[in-house]
């Protein structure tokens, strides 16, 4: 999905056919790439010709390098991109005049079907830094997934590759919350009516939370591997997660999610809410299972088994989500073909301990289950403060090629130009 499709398993089905699936450790969206234009002739004569030049070369680098790799080459991309938005930002500034002087035009690069256009560089802006958010989501996928896709022995994922992920799921969702507050803000309503739907204000908030939210997972999935963290603390980044996850459905409320990725993006975070809710009730149930009184030991009880049909409820979202178009794959799609375990050490304890302990705290404390009743009243589980916060995100400084002399005397002449045209509509009405 999206330009995680780079990494692929192969399937075999029947006796010859193969497919290739993509793996998803991280949601990744489709990415959307620029089309090539003719802005020089849009622009000559209003701008100096290097800054002419300079726009139309970067903009056509990023179309070049996206089809040709099919966005899989991020780093390469991200420097050009990097390198396009200074330049670009003489466009937005309303001194200069040239807001809403051009059509940039854009397409799916998976689809390769066009999107409307609206005359406005600050949809521009806003989808070279979407366009930043995807890829940054592409990398932390990509330090996810094992590099040995042989299916001999376990397949696992370094620490520092989780560490590494988390900082560049803060980063994406930087950019994405910057889309939301410094672009979007800035828009009227009737422009962003017009926008495609991987811009729908909901779903950028959304993208940006649901980033939080695996960071949280794999903060969890550390926590598992260390011997130091507590319960407590694993239970609170469980109960996080299920936050995040939950505030992300609630941004795609009011959303248009009738495409395929979108119902896609929904079965994805109902499968993540679902895991992380489960997960938070196994840690709440061990915790309360420490109690002396009785009471306590029935509430822990009522824990596991919430956790247990939350977690069968998480692999019934989880196999839609596989299955929905694109299809995809993930490390736990190992357990719809054997029965195996996913690789994350959260995630093992999840799909093997779960059963096992509401099996047996069941039977253990099967007598005061049923001397108390009264007391089989599921929990509520803590509310904690939120930790994770996106990466704050600023654009850069304006490149110096709009600063000077000449770009000044030709921004006044148009800008007089423009000032005479609204004159001429003024008296003609």
């Amino acid at each position: 999905m999206g330009c995680a499709s780079s990494i692929s398993k192969i399937y075999t089905v029947g006796s010859a056919k193969k497919i290739s699936i993509p793996e998803i450790a991280i949601f990744v969206p489709s990415m959307r790439v620029p089309v090539r234009f003719d802005l020089q002739r849009t622009l000559r004569g209003l701008i100096p010709r290097d800054l002419i030049d300079k726009l139309s070369s970067l903009r056509n680098q990023i179309v070049l390098v996206a089809e040709e790799t099919g966005g899989s080459a991020a780093t390469e991309l991200l420097r050009i991109l990097e390198e396009y938005l200074p330049v670009l930002l003489g466009l937005t500034k309303k001194e200069y005049g040239l807001e809403e002087l051009m059509e940039f035009k854009w397409k799916n690069l998976e689809g390769g079907r066009q999107e409307t256009t609206v005359a406005n560089s600050w949809l521009e802006l806003l989808s070279i830094v979407h366009m930043m958010a995807v890829l940054t989501l592409s990398e932390a996928n990509s330090l996810l997934i094992p590099k040995d896709h042989s299916d001999s022995g376990e397949r696992t994922v370094s620490a520092d590759s989780k560490k590494d992920a988390v900082e560049l799921l803060l980063k994406a969702s930087g950019y994405l919350e910057f889309c939301v507050r410094d672009v979007l803000a800035r828009l009227h309503p009737d422009i962003k009516k017009r926008f495609p739907k991987d811009l729908q204000e909901g779903v950028l908030r959304a993208i940006s939370i649901q980033a939080l939210g695996q960071g949280t997972e794999l903060q969890l999935s550390l926590a598992v591997e260390s011997q130091k963290a507590s319960l407590s603390v694993k239970r609170r980044l469980a109960c996080e997660q299920m936050s995040y996850f939950g505030e992300a459905h609630y941004c795609l409320s009011g959303c248009d999610m009738s495409n395929g990725y979108g119902k896609k993006h929904l079965l994805f975070i109902k499968w993540k809410y679902l895991e992380a809710k489960a997960a938070a009730y196994y840690y709440h149930g061990l915790i309360l299972d420490k109690g002396s009184e009785p009471s306590c030991h029935v509430s822990a009880v009522c824990c596991f088994l919430a956790a247990e049909e939350l977690l069968s409820d998480s692999k019934k979202a989880f196999l839609s989500f596989c299955l929905a178009v694109p299809v995809t794959s993930s490390f736990s799609f190992l357990i719809l073909l054997s029965r195996a375990p996913p690789l994350c050490d959260a995630m093992k304890l999840l799909y093997q301990k779960i059963p096992d302990i509401a099996s047996k705290k069941s039977q253990m404390y099967g007598y005061h289950l049923e001397q108390q009743k009264s007391l089989q009243v599921l929990p509520d589980l803590p509310e904690f403060q939120l930790s994770l916060r996106p990466d704050d995100y600023q654009l850069p400084e304006i490149h110096p090629a709009w600063d000077n002399e000449e770009w000044e005397n030709q921004g006044q002449t148009l800008k007089e130009h423009l000032r005479d045209s609204e004159d001429e509509t003024e008296t003609d009405g």
